[in-house]
């Protein structure tokens, strides 16, 4: 593996060291928030693509969908079903929240809210539900990226075995707090077009090797490829797949970093295309998780030199073995960075994005509101490098099992603001207050059935007369948490109603 270290150190180093110079000969001036955390809403339609597509299609993406498909099997295309639906929800909602975010100045939902409802505390739930949400999603990436420095020979005990993880890190918060989000869009161009690279290239010749793709299927345990049939009495897994895919399409861009992603757009129009273009890397989604039907195939997890690797990392080590199993060593060196950058670009725009939200919706509201321009800029480059960090810790801290865990209830939390955010663009019918009391049930409820899941899992078996139906539990709740708010939106009107506190008007929304 000495040829891939080389190749994966200097293509790593390299792009960020050459990105970050090039974006600094721009001279843009990021000692204001929206140039650093926002681009200066400048990116056109490829960059911008490149740049939600690096934002949504993350490392642990690229690890975890051939992992679940390699020990669970077709649960895992739920993924692709719910990015393809999250494409209708980008190009129905977010055109108009870039429209009334470029046209007033603000740079993250929770500051939509504030304006529309005039209700400090509205925006503050949702702002930390959405930094809630970041934390054990930058943790992922990280686990991502360790997975690849194991299967490269970086491996040990005690701090050690953590040290070329913690020296990535450090290298990434530097240069997300110098170079902002431009330089992050830069970076992203070329992940992806390495993963593409990479896909292509795996896609074609790890088939060949296997004798094609009949031989790779013909390999595969029976029902492999389809969902369960459901058992007497219960939907099974046909509601679990159903309500999954769909509760996670409309979580998706209500993510912080995704959400900063959307606004960085140059315009609403590019916000619409990119709905249009962004199926593409659902295609590519659909080939990454046929990965792990190729290192079923290839038995990766018999080879005894991958042993360890699957002790350490269980089925998320199935994508490197396969690579290494299958590729040259030079190209697993590119995969590989490939892989590791695709972990630093969202990692970037994550703790962006939380900055974004401590500094306007917190730090500004709470604390300074009378702070500078230059003040503010500095706070979020602050609490950037900390949010990065504090993922670091996560991930180094506490086994793997607790991030995904806590990443499968950042889901169920970031659903409770769709109410706020999304309808909020379409009627002024809501009362904030009604809002507020509708999120904190639905996050409470959420929390609730998680821990009643033992945090296992996302789907939870409701029983309703007798008849068992696996639901996801961000939309059972979020259902609720509608029900609530529009329940009492009404009576809080009546008592004492919050639409003379809009900053906004009814043509923004035209």
């Amino acid at each position: 593996m000495g040829l891939a270290t080389v190749i994966f150190v200097v293509l790593v180093i390299g792009v960020l060291i050459i990105v970050d110079s090039v974006a600094r000969l721009k001279g843009h001036d990021l000692s204001k928030l929206h140039e650093w955390g926002l681009g200066g809403r400048q990116f056109g339609l490829l960059m911008s693509w490149f740049l939600v597509g690096g934002d949504v299609y993350t490392a642990y993406t690229f690890i975890a969908v051939p992992a679940l498909m390699f020990g669970v099997g077709a649960l895992a295309y739920f993924a692709v079903s719910y990015t393809l639906m999250a494409n209708i929800v980008l190009f129905a909602i977010f055109p108009k929240l870039w429209r009334v975010s470029a046209k007033y100045g603000y740079v993250t939902g929770a500051e939509f809210v504030r304006a529309r409802y005039g209700n400090r505390l509205l925006a503050l739930a949702i702002g930390i539900t959405g930094i809630l949400a970041t934390v054990p999603y930058i943790a992922l990436q990280l686990v991502g990226m360790q997975t690849v420095l194991g299967a490269l020979g970086f491996t040990g005990t005690g701090l050690g075995a953590h040290l070329p993880l913690i020296m990535a890190v450090t290298l990434v918060a530097l240069f997300t707090v110098t170079s902002g989000l431009r330089a992050v869009a830069m970076v992203s161009v070329v992940k992806n077009l390495l993963i593409f690279l990479t896909v292509i290239v795996g896609i074609i010749v790890i088939p060949a090797e296997l004798g094609g793709f009949g031989a790779v299927f013909g390999k595969l345990p029976a029902g492999h490829l389809v969902l369960a049939h459901p058992p007497a009495g219960s939907a099974g897994l046909y509601s679990g797949y159903a309500t999954l895919a769909l509760g996670s399409a409309m979580a998706l861009f209500l993510y912080p970093h995704t959400m900063t992603g959307v606004l960085a757009a140059r315009s609403r129009d590019v916000v619409r295309r990119n709905a249009f273009l962004l199926p593409a890397f659902s295609l590519m989604l659909g080939l990454i998780a046929l990965f792990g039907v190729m290192a079923v195939a290839a038995g990766v997890n018999k080879i005894p030199e991958f042993a360890k690797g699957f002790r350490d990392y269980g089925p998320n080590f199935s994508l490197p073995a396969l690579l290494i199993h299958s590729l040259p060593g030079w190209f697993v060196g590119i995969a590989f960075a490939a892989i590791a950058i695709g972990a630093l670009v969202p990692a970037a725009i994550m703790g962006i994005a939380a900055a974004n939200i401590f500094t306007r919706d917190i730090w500004r509201q709470f604390i300074a509101p009378s702070m500078s321009q230059g003040l503010e800029s500095l706070i979020a480059k602050l609490f950037a490098i900390a949010i990065i960090i504090g993922g670091l810790v996560f991930e180094v801290g506490l086994p793997l099992k607790y991030a995904i865990q806590l990443q499968l209830l950042g889901g169920m939390w970031i659903i409770q603001t769709f109410p706020a955010v999304a309808f909020s663009l379409f009627t002024r019918f809501y009362n904030g207050w009604a809002l507020l009391i509708g999120w904190t049930v639905g996050f409470g409820m959420a929390t609730y059935l998680a821990l009643l899941n033992h945090l296992t899992g996302a789907i939870y078996a409701f029983d309703l007369f007798g008849y068992t139906v696996p639901c996801y539990i961000a939309l059972v709740t979020f259902c609720v948490n509608v029900v609530i708010a529009s329940a009492l939106s009404p009576l809080f009107h009546r008592i004492a109603s919050d639409r003379s506190r809009d900053m906004t008007v009814a043509s923004d929304y035209a």
